[in-house]
């Protein structure tokens, strides 16, 4: 793990470049610093967590074990301004995981929606869930386009 540093966002549309950052310096605290104190993270196996603690409690094992040296790599699909202080986010993320994975190298897309508020002049996510792209037939994990 690195040093926290704080990622700023002033704008909901920098949530993912500054989720890919966390994630790819594996600094859970720079992690749990993009989220408002009582947000909510749905992981892409559907655990649910709230607050802040408990979204960095889910990530360190992971980061710490089979995605040590994974990475990630988002794209923002779109944002929806629904208050002045308030916006939800949609963005593709490919996470590549390394030999430490149980399966070995290999990568997973997911959608991510977001929902963001801001407070002080500072966006945190508010809520968030992860949803794996899969084949319906078959339930198999697939890669975006």
């Amino acid at each position: 793990m690195t040093a926290t540093t704080m990622m700023k966002m002033d704008r909901p549309e920098d949530a993912p470049g500054a989720f890919q950052a966390a994630w790819n310096a594996h600094d859970v605290a720079a992690l749990g610093g993009l989220f408002d104190e009582d947000a909510t993270f749905v992981n892409r196996f559907g655990h649910y967590v709230r607050g802040i603690d408990e979204i960095v409690a889910l990530h360190a094992p992971i980061h710490e074990t089979i995605y040590r040296d994974s990475t990630l790599e988002n794209e923002l699909i779109d944002v929806v301004h629904i208050a002045d202080e308030a916006a939800v986010i949609h963005f593709w993320s490919r996470l590549a995981a390394g030999p430490a994975h149980p399966a070995g190298s290999h990568e997973v897309d997911t959608l991510i929606l977001a929902v963001l508020t801001r407070q002080d002049g500072m966006w945190r996510i508010r809520a968030l869930e992860n949803v794996t792209l899969t084949n319906p037939r078959t339930g198999e994990a697939i890669l975006r386009g």
